[in-house]
């Protein structure tokens, strides 16, 4: 193609990712803010690990058998020649950052929360994209099922809090490396029994990882689920007892909930507690929160012996629930004509910025006529007059454009009229 043709191309963003702009990242801020409110009301601290980690990090701790693995993550060599992943999930990270920091000998409780992106090449579609959002929730060290019901009472009252009222909360437990074993045989030689029946990908998770079946989104394997083994009829003492506790904690908190057979989480981490929150008020993408249990990952990172439990959050999927509306935010505009009153137009809003007022001025050139449209337009809630006159006598001009009153005065008056 020619450099002609080149220059004439429209270029878009890359299929599966999207712009926030302004008018919609309001609604972001007000769900990030919230959130973080409310988790670090139980005790949360924020941890960034970075966005790209060596992908046997994900190998070994999401599971190689698993499909954000063998089908979804974004891997690249780096000029090094390392083998590097864009995360395409939070857990393995926040392992990684307590093993490599020792975060386990500082005697704080290891409870961490993030917001921001990951990425997996999926295909895109409504709530779904490749470089998508979570709201990530870790705790390590703390094996008592009370915690696993404190983190699904907290998740409730977070979606709750936001304005998702529709919803439903799923728990399950998928065992642990000591029953699961004996389930998964069973499962199998179920599968086998069934496979003409089921989907390609299942009968290759038949071998793998018989557990993901229950997954699967096609109906017709879904069906032959219905008909499989169930995890609870082959529980160890261990998992029953922990799986009975959680339920008796939840009932105690009044968390309402469904004890859904079928439910598994989709990576191979995960042991005892699995949970999700659905929206019931209609859709196909309607899974907006989950998370569970995973009391091996920290050995087999090969760091110490610590239990870890959390959820991941789909913010998009969330945002798409919601009906918030943010406050309009309160600005003064800045209207000026001529070169001396422009000069002392930037002095003023520089002083109004520093005494804590949201200033705009704009260089556009235009009359005074035209800059009070463009500032009614924009929704303005004052607007500072600066001409020639009130440039040579210290006194300027205030209008409020919502009673449609005007006063004058110095600025330091002012500034305490628009602050009250």
């Amino acid at each position: 193609m020619s450099g002609e043709g080149q220059a004439g191309k429209t270029l878009t963003a890359v299929k599966g990712t999207h712009d926030i702009l302004p008018g919609e990242v309001e609604v972001w801020q007000k769900v990030e803010s919230e959130t973080k409110r409310w988790l670090e009301l139980y005790g949360y601290k924020e941890l960034r690990a970075p966005i790209i980690e060596p992908t046997e990090l994900f190998q070994k701790g999401t599971g190689e058998t698993t499909d954000i693995v063998t089908k979804e993550m974004y891997t690249f060599v780096d000029k090094g020649g390392r083998s590097i992943t864009l995360r395409p999930e939070y857990t393995p990270s926040v392992a990684r950052a307590i093993v490599e920091h020792r975060l386990d000998l500082l005697g704080a409780p290891m409870r961490y929360y993030y917001i921001g992106p990951m990425f997996r090449y999926d295909k895109p579609q409504k709530g779904r994209y490749r470089q998508f959002h979570q709201v990530d929730v870790e705790v390590f060290g703390e094996k008592d099922p009370a915690l696993d019901a404190e983190i699904v009472e907290m998740a409730d009252g977070l979606i709750r809090g936001l304005g998702v009222a529709e919803i439903e909360t799923l728990i399950n437990t998928v065992g642990c490396r000591v029953c699961r074993p004996a389930f998964s045989s069973a499962l199998r030689e179920r599968a086998a029994a069934v496979q003409d029946r089921l989907c390609g990908d299942c009968r290759r998770k038949m071998e793998n990882n018989p557990l993901r079946i229950f997954d699967c989104k096609v109906e017709g394997c879904r069906e032959q689920a219905r008909s499989f083994p169930k995890i609870t009829g082959f529980l160890c003492a261990e998992c029953r007892e922990h799986f009975a506790a959680f339920r008796g904690h939840l009932d105690r908190y009044g968390v309402a909930y469904r004890h859904d057979e079928n439910l598994v989480r989709g990576l191979d981490y995960y042991t005892k507690t699995a949970f999700e929150i659905i929206d019931r008020s209609g859709g196909q993408q309607n899974a907006v929160l989950g998370g569970g249990r995973y009391d091996d990952m920290m050995r087999d990172f090969g760091g110490p012996d610590l239990c870890g439990i959390g959820f991941a959050l789909g913010v998009e999927r969330l945002i798409a629930r919601l009906s918030i509306k943010p406050e309009p935010r309160r600005f003064l505009y800045v209207v000026h004509q001529g070169e001396a009153a422009k000069a002392k137009a930037i002095e003023l809003a520089r002083f109004f910025r520093r005494g804590g007022v949201e200033t705009l001025i704009e260089f556009g050139g235009r009359s005074f006529r035209n800059q009070f449209g463009r500032a009614g337009k924009l929704g303005a809630a004052w607007v500072l007059i600066v001409g020639e006159d009130e440039t040579a006598k210290g006194i300027f001009q205030l209008k409020d454009m919502a009673a449609g009153t005007q006063v004058a005065g110095p600025p330091d008056e002012l500034l305490k009229g628009v602050r009250s």
